[in-house]
């Protein structure tokens, strides 16, 4: 069974967002090992420099990086990631399957987005839409399209 995790920067705040993703989550336990880590934002002043800026991308980085594996195939989540349709999500989970790849992460920064060191860490980079998400939406969303592509490639009705 493959394992699937999300690794985030921050904590869901809202109440219906952890609820969301707790439901995707229970879901998709029948269908791989799902997990969401969480790793801690890194406080910045309301008026960052550049400098700032760059030291939290590295300390966050680091942080999300400590939490992966050398052989886990991973994904980042950053806007000049390429698009692609729920078929090709499910058919990437599918191929890695085949080629032996049990452990998949994907990754979703902080609000200054992913370091350099963690882009580069990547074996894909994806972007959900040319759209601005909060980075606490997102997070469902790629839940939402996890559970999607398992669907897809177990052949249930949730996928039209």
């Amino acid at each position: 069974m493959q394992r699937i995790s999300i690794i985030s920067v921050g904590k869901l705040k809202e109440k219906y967002l952890r609820e969301a993703a707790a439901e995707y989550s229970k879901r998709l336990q029948t269908m791989c090992r799902f997990e969401i880590i969480e790793v801690d934002e890194e406080r910045i002043s309301d008026a960052p420099n550049d400098t700032q800026i760059k030291n939290t991308l590295i300390s966050e980085g680091k942080r999300i990086l400590s939490k992966i594996s050398r052989d886990t195939f991973v994904t980042a989540m950053c806007i000049e990631g390429r698009q692609i349709p729920s078929e090709k999500l499910a058919k990437l989970f599918a191929d890695n399957a085949v080629r032996g790849i049990s452990s998949m992460a994907f990754v979703i920064g902080g609000s200054y987005g992913l370091s350099d060191e963690v882009k580069n860490r990547a074996d894909l980079r994806l972007s959900m839409s040319e759209m601005t998400f909060p980075h606490q939406l997102a997070r469902v969303m790629l839940c939402e399209q996890i559970y999607r592509a398992f669907s897809i490639n177990s052949g249930t009705k949730y996928h039209k």
